[in-house]
């Protein structure tokens, strides 16, 4: 004899599969399809206290491509950690007098300055100064990416003509600041709190938004000289929203896209949610 189960067994089974797309979270699906239209595009957002993820396009944020100048986060939270870094506002970068593409590169920057800029010459100095021992102990220890230097210790993060990189997914980028901000990782709060400091990005009466952009090439080049040569934007970070947080990522592909598209789509979409 066959047993027929209640119709709320069926609702019940499919509760899980649509709180993982995000289901409850803030999130303004039509603000997301309106700003991403035309493009190939991916935003997760990953509420830290039920860690519930909102993500919209579920392909792509599985996808691992190289993390660009976001990895400066990370850069900068070893710099902390291993004491090379101190005050966010000390001097950080001594020009040393080659003109680069980039004229906010060609001065002495603070660590805050050179964050802000993403002045790469900067940070790959610092990265020598952490040493390719060190930095391979903090890829391990926080599971970044493929944890893969590729050889390239003060570059492996940075898309080069011919060359491998480190890779990392949307989804694995928006789960681990998630980690940071949960305090599942072995870092000192005093390293979030500072790093947090220099990762802020705009500030409203509710809410303040905290991020690193990442622009880059996928194709084989030597490199960028505009912003208009990139054809990958990235933006990472955390919303403090109304004392709420959530961790998330943005990814933009397409011919002329990089950080700034990726920070103005998720800037619209937190706005048009009601989160910013």
């Amino acid at each position: 004899m066959k047993t027929r189960l209640p119709h709320y067994f069926f609702v019940l089974c499919f509760l899980p599969a649509l709180a993982a797309q995000g289901a409850s979270l803030p999130v303004d699906t039509k603000a997301v399809e309106q700003v991403f239209q035309g493009k190939q595009a991916v935003l997760v957002v990953t509420d830290t206290l039920t860690s519930e993820t909102y993500v919209s396009d579920a392909a792509l944020a599985r996808e691992a491509f190289g993390p660009c100048s976001t990895f400066k986060i990370w850069n900068t939270l070893v710099g902390l950690e291993e004491g090379i870094l101190k005050n966010p506002d000390d001097p950080f970068w001594k020009w040393d007098g080659e003109k680069r593409s980039f004229a906010d590169w060609n001065r002495d920057l603070t660590l805050r300055e050179a964050f802000r800029v993403s002045c790469v010459p900067a940070f790959q100095e610092l990265a020598r100064k952490i040493g390719p021992e060190r930095m391979q102990e903090w890829l391990d220890k926080i599971g970044y990416g493929n944890k893969d230097m590729c050889n390239r210790p003060d570059s492996f993060w940075l898309p080069r003509a011919d060359q491998p990189n480190i890779l990392i997914t949307p989804e694995e980028q928006a789960a681990l600041i998630n980690k940071l901000i949960t305090g599942k990782l072995p870092v000192k709060k005093e390293t979030v709190d500072a790093l947090l400091n220099i990762m802020q990005i705009e500030s409203t009466s509710r809410s303040t938004l905290f991020g690193k952009t990442g622009s880059g090439l996928r194709a084989a080049k030597e490199g960028p000289s505009a912003d208009n040569d990139f054809d990958m934007g990235w933006l990472v970070g955390v919303l403090d929203s109304g004392g709420h947080k959530y961790s998330y990522a943005c990814l933009v592909l397409g011919a002329g896209l990089g950080g700034k598209e990726a920070r103005a789509a998720v800037q619209k979409i937190f706005r048009d949610s009601g989160m910013l």
